[in-house]
């Protein structure tokens, strides 16, 4: 049996389609299969009590664990024929032998969230990407600090000095409140914008690698009304980023196996631009799916 649209009684979540057991079962098997995949070399470093610089960020940052990205969802306006295991989750409801979100209960508890994050997500989709910023936030967070108060544990590649003078001889154009509050005290000033959390909707741009990530994020955020593949998506698309976002960096991440950008040559400005292109124009269908997603919490 495919799928097939329902009527939707009055009090109800949204409905828009049912997934026989089988398909759905599928569907969620599949996800599993593919979040074991991208946590596996994660999973099994936690396991050995390994860190690792660059990728533990997406879980210890965006406080998440390889567990929940396992659990599929079928995301709002979708359906499931007997699901009991779903039943007893959060923001389900089951009426009969039907099981979906509670659209009702989850705007609720979450609709000011929702609404929030429509508005940042709509406001960043609505700019021209900025690609002059060359990746300079992570330089900034160091900038004149001491090696004992270095982050990551990572070495510089161009000494304290060298990355100081890097500083120096570039504007900050950060438009990332999040990354902006990390920048060091003498850094701070010398952004074009003092940027505020009250302001973030006012600045969020899709150039930013940062912004990119976040979607992620706001995917999380947004469960259960998000389908697991979206989140899964999103959670590839910020680990490519993250990578990039480091190999920019001011830190020696050779160890990782990964070339440096060097974003204070011509060549590593030209490279990094390219990939901000890349990664905004990737963004852009997950960012409009989490809009519209958003849309039909806040309107059903």
């Amino acid at each position: 049996m495919g799928t097939m649209p329902i009527a939707a009684p009055d009090h109800a979540a949204v409905r828009d389609v049912l997934l026989a057991a089988g398909e759905w079962r599928e569907r969620a098997s599949a996800h599993r299969d593919r979040a074991d995949a991208m946590t596996a070399e994660h999973r099994a470093r936690r396991d050995r009590g390994e860190r690792h610089a660059i990728e533990d960020f997406l879980f210890e940052y965006y406080s998440t664990k390889p567990g929940r990205l396992r659990r599929w969802h079928p995301g709002i306006g979708v359906a499931m024929a007997d699901a009991e295991e779903h039943a007893g989750w959060r923001w389900y409801r089951t009426d009969g032998s039907v099981t979906s979100l509670d659209v009702e209960a989850f705007r609720a508890e979450r609709g000011e969230a929702a609404r929030h994050i429509r508005r940042l997500l709509a406001a960043t989709a609505g700019r021209s990407p900025v690609l002059g910023c060359f990746g300079m936030h992570e330089w900034a967070m160091v900038y004149g600090a001491s090696d004992a108060a270095r982050r990551h544990g990572l070495p510089l590649r161009l000494g304290r000095d060298g990355t100081d003078a890097v500083v120096e001889s570039h504007p900050l154009q950060c438009t990332h409140f999040d990354a902006f509050r990390f920048f060091t005290a003498d850094a701070a000033p010398r952004n074009a914008h003092a940027l505020t959390r009250a302001g973030q909707v006012d600045s969020e741009q899709p150039g930013c690698l940062h912004a990119t990530m976040d979607l992620y994020k706001w995917s999380l955020k947004l469960e259960p009304a998000v389908p697991g593949d979206l989140v899964l998506d999103c959670f590839e698309l910020a680990r490519d980023v993250r990578r990039v976002d480091m190999q920019a960096s001011p830190y020696d991440i050779s160890s990782y196996g990964l070339a440096a950008i060097p974003v204070e040559t011509p060549e590593g400005k030209s490279e990094y631009a390219a990939r901000q292109r890349e990664f905004a124009a990737r963004a852009a269908p997950l960012r409009a799916h989490l809009i519209e997603i958003c849309d039909q919490i806040l309107q059903a």
